[in-house]
């Protein structure tokens, strides 16, 4: 038996534990925003937030993710209480296709946890390895920034992971 937290919420799965955490995220728990695209963790499609960090998981064995706090796409905001990054994303027409848009954004967030403030270096660090067929990467550079700034100057939820704790905290929080 496999114990994590999944968008705040624990769970747990008896499942074979070299199945990657994607597809226990996708087929077990119903969650179908993260994507599959290479099967080898080279595109971002797939990428969630383990323990606050970006990962791809189309390659991580679930067995890692032992007693770890998740969040996938699902978890990052609601149609009705958007995260500052997917309204940006909203506001700069990133999306074409969508179909690596969930691994961009969380690839974003985990950025914004950590640096509020990035430059153009930083975000392209972060966002390396996150790869659009549509090729919309100055919009969604655009859109970073613009959510960067909401995030900076209003309030907004934001996550962050607490280590004594070992979950995930999402909270309003101000500037």
């Amino acid at each position: 038996m496999i114990n994590f937290q999944l968008n705040n919420t624990s769970v747990q799965v008896d499942i074979d534990p070299d199945t990657p955490l994607l597809w226990v995220v996708r087929d077990h728990f119903k969650l179908k925003g993260s994507k599959f695209g290479c099967g080898m963790g080279l595109c971002g499609a797939c990428t969630m937030h383990v323990n606050g960090e970006a990962v791809r998981t189309c390659t991580l064995p679930i067995a890692a993710v032992q007693g770890a706090a998740i969040i996938s796409i699902e978890g990052l905001g609601t149609p009705d209480n958007l995260h500052p990054l997917q309204q940006a994303w909203v506001e700069h027409s990133v999306p074409q296709c969508g179909y690596c848009q969930s691994g961009q954004l969380m690839s974003a967030s985990a950025l914004l946890q950590k640096n509020p403030n990035p430059t153009d270096d930083d975000i392209d660090v972060a966002m390396n390895g996150n790869i659009c067929r549509c090729g919309t990467y100055s919009k969604i550079k655009s859109a970073i920034k613009s959510g960067a700034e909401v995030m900076r100057t209003q309030e907004s939820i934001v996550e962050t992971f607490d280590p004594a704790s070992g979950k995930s905290i999402v909270k309003e929080a101000s500037s």
